[in-house]
């Protein structure tokens, strides 16, 4: 999924702490009272048993079956790390399990058989075909994996695919469709070379098979060389792809090849190889983490030369996670019997064809890109793209149904394609995507707070994961004392502590600068000079020149004591407005946006336009999420006249009226807001029906604090903030006692803040 930098220690840290693991189980349905325990259990229980034991099909309707897939291994083919026993397989079926439902709203139960014998394997796996809507084999060596898979398909009604087989041929489809039509070569006429001839390598030939590559021109590599018809003792998998050619290593078989197929080892393919191809040669190099041949290399060796690899930072990723989710989805949907040959080619085709549609604004602002299009670096979909949900799985179901395996076929697609979006919530991949977004072009983020244990340990995660580039402020010999306690590894990272002579320099010409802006506001030039030496104020200078890009405080003081300096260095965008905030809450229902949380304790009418407007803009720029605007109060369009809600209600006209292309309303109750049958009952002229409401304006900063404050106590929501609006250039305030979590998540915003005030990922 990422080549992002993994420490052992964080690894295993990641996997330890709280609850041991990755997933758990949660109800559905209500069980606080005895009632409901009645219903879940005993005696209410046994009336869905009856309803099923009369009708079978009947477990779809009554349990969760229909949603939910087993993830099954043995570990005997774990990853790169080989046969490490079922056991120490179960992290990395947790993780496919948090894929499946992150990425499709899919339930997953992960089961590991302890054996190793193929018959009992069956056995184990045909005795649980009650429980599950579906099984995804994972990890299981070949050539056991296609005998498993194949007695299984044949032997169950519910679908069943080997992820490590069919995934990354299905993906690997997709990228050749679209990599000929680029380079316009033919299927029928390319030949192909292929060096692996594994589980993965295998279906990857059969798919290309399927595409239209005649047989004949396939040649395949395993360790020993090209797989011949006279080599002994050939397994039946490579026997069938084996040449009667006389050729014998990869050296020579490239020769005049169209297409390369690494499924192998890292750097086995070399320049002179790779020139020996033929013009606008296709190079699919997907070991991980090394490729057959080294992505730079290829483009410096060739410059006609179309590659993909395994890689997220290289174009044209080979991902498994952009297929068997929606796979799995669209057959569970249909009550697939099983997932045949016409699914999986509906997939790699929906897959290839979404390449090539327009690419939205959603995924070229994840990517920080201008635009993305259909060419040499873009022929299979991004995996941060929200569409393949709503293309892959419809594509698959309809297959299913036209094949004759769907037990429960869709008659609305339209019905069916919103239910999708439905399930997994408004957005719920904000965070990678802001992630995604903040990578690609990471900033300068100075730390005025750097002799603290939580900043250094999120300095070092975004400084791995090229979010930001830290610089450090403080006690250089406190900061490496830490740094050498907590077992952190920060690089060649900056340290500045404005307070050593070494920096005299740069605090000296700083207080010129301060004492420029506020020589007419009480400061003489001495002060100004010893005010240089803190390092909120010295870090708000690094910004202002330049020298930083963004600034990140107050995990250890008060907000005025952050806010105050960046105000007198730095200020605010407009001269004439204050600056607000605002709070990212991820919620159930998607994310929401409350504002202000934390700056302007009684906001004017004219005030609270003016937090809407940045909270809305803000949410536009740096999330690419359209605002819907709603002013929050104790009444509901007029039905007080109280002062507070008198207030509101102007702000909200203020709004139209100044802002009439931002979709707002109010005054409105909280629980109105968020009730469309309500809303359409009572009160039918509001802007807001039909726009569920995302930006959230609280008439007090105490209203809008208690607010976020319960939800996050509550566990209700995750909150990222305050995130402030309105400064001329990026600084941010953390809450005092921020975990390490929530100082990452600012980095994030700082960065992306950094990238739209730079002018590059504006969202405009």
């Amino acid at each position: 999924m990422s080549d992002s930098k993994i420490r052992i220690q964080d690894a295993l840290d990641y996997h330890t702490k709280g609850l041991p693991g990755k997933i758990e189980v949660i109800p559905t349905k209500a069980t606080k009272t005895q009632r409901d325990l009645a219903l879940a259990y005993s005696p209410g229980v046994a009336e869905p048993c009856r309803k099923i034991a009369d009708n079978v099909d009947d477990v779809y309707k009554y349990t969760a079956k229909g949603n939910l897939v087993a993830v099954i291994s043995n570990g005997t083919a774990v990853l790169g790390l080989g046969n490490i026993g079922a056991e120490a397989s179960k992290p990395v079926m947790e993780g496919k399990g948090l894929l499946f439902k992150i990425f499709a709203g899919i339930d997953v139960f992960d089961l590991e058989i302890n054996s190793t014998d193929i018959e009992e394997f069956i056995t184990v796996v045909k005795a649980l075909e009650p429980t599950f809507g579906g099984i995804n084999l994972e990890d299981i060596k070949a050539p056991d994996c296609f005998e498993i898979e194949r007695r299984l398909k044949a032997e169950l009604n519910i679908p069943i695919m080997h992820d490590d087989q069919h995934g990354t041929a299905i993906i690997s489809g997709a990228a050749l469709i679209n990599a000929l039509i680029v380079l316009d070569k033919k299927a029928s006429d390319v030949k192909v070379l292929v060096s692996g001839a594994g589980a993965s390598a295998i279906s990857c030939i059969k798919i290309f098979i399927e595409l239209g590559v005649d047989k004949n021109n396939i040649v395949v590599c395993d360790s020993k060389g090209v797989i011949r018809s006279d080599r002994e003792n050939l397994q039946r998998s490579k026997k069938e792809f084996a040449t009667d050619k006389d050729l014998h290593q990869m050296e020579d078989a490239i020769e005049g090849m169209d297409v390369f197929l690494g499924l192998s080892q890292g750097n086995v393919m070399t320049p002179e190889m790779l020139n020996k191809m033929a013009p606008n040669p296709l190079v699919f190099a997907l070991a991980n983490p090394d490729p057959e041949i080294n992505y730079e290399l290829a483009m410096a060796t060739r410059k006609d030369v179309l590659m993909a690899t395994g890689r997220s930072d290289h174009p044209n990723q080979v991902n498994n996670v952009l297929g068997f989710p929606f796979i799995f989805r669209g057959a569970l949907d249909v009550r697939a019997t099983e997932i045949n040959e016409e699914m999986k080619l509906a997939a790699v085709k929906a897959i290839a064809d979404l390449a090539r549609q327009n690419v939205p604004d959603v995924v070229t602002k994840a990517y920080n890109l201008e635009t993305m299009s259909f060419g040499r670096d873009y022929i299979i979909p991004k995996p941060l793209d929200p569409r393949l949900l709503t293309e892959v799985a419809p594509a698959v179901a309809k297959a299913a149904m036209e094949s004759g395996v769907a037990k429960n076929p869709i008659s609305d697609w339209d019905d069916y394609k919103a239910s999708l979006v439905k399930r997994l919530g408004n957005d719920d991949q904000i965070i990678r995507r802001l992630t995604n977004k903040a990578k690609q072009n990471p900033k300068r983020v100075v730390f005025a707070e750097a002799e603290d244990y939580r900043v250094l340990k999120a300095a070092q995660i975004a400084l791995d994961e090229g979010i930001a580039i830290p610089i450090l402020l403080g006690d250089e010999d406190n900061i490496q004392k830490l740094i050498k306690k907590h077992q952190l590894d920060l690089g060649d990272t900056q340290i500045i502590n404005p307070q050593s002579k070494a920096y005299g320099q740069m605090v000296e010409r700083y207080g010129k600068l301060f004492h420029e802006k506020r020589k007419r506001r009480g400061y003489n030039p001495y002060e100004a000079a010893n005010e240089m030496k803190k390092r909120n104020f010295f870090g708000c200078m690094m910004v202002e020149t330049g020298e930083a890009d963004a600034i990140i405080s107050g995990i250890s003081r008060k907000y005025t004591q952050t806010i105050k300096p960046a105000l007198q260095i730095i200020g605010t965008d407009d001269p004439d407005k204050k600056v607000s905030s605002m709070y990212l809450m991820l919620t159930k229902r998607g994310p929401l946006f409350f504002t202000d949380t934390t700056m302007i304790p009684n906001p004017t009418s004219e005030e609270l336009v003016d937090i809407a407007y940045q909270a809305a803009s803000a949410v536009h720029k740096m999330m690419n999420i359209v605002p819907k605007v709603a002013f929050l109060a104790y009444s509901n369009f007029g039905s007080s006249d109280d002062a507070e809600p008198k207030l509101v209600r102007k702000a909200a006209a203020l709004m139209k009226a100044k802002h009439p292309h931002i979709i707002s309303d109010g005054e409105i109750q909280a629980n109105f807001a968020f009730n469309q049958q309500e809303l359409k009952d009572n009160y039918p002229f509001t802007t807001l029906i039909d726009n569920e409401p995302n930006v959230l304006v609280f008439p007090t900063l105490s209203s809008a604090n208690i607010a976020y404050k319960l939800l996050q106590v509550m566990k209700s929501a995750e909150a990222i903030g305050p995130i402030i609006l309105g400064m001329k250039r990026p600084v941010h305030i953390l809450q005092m006692g921020s975990s390490v979590r929530e100082v990452l998540n600012m980095i994030t915003i700082a960065t992306i803040d950094a990238q739209i005030k730079a002018g590059k990922g504006s969202g405009q």
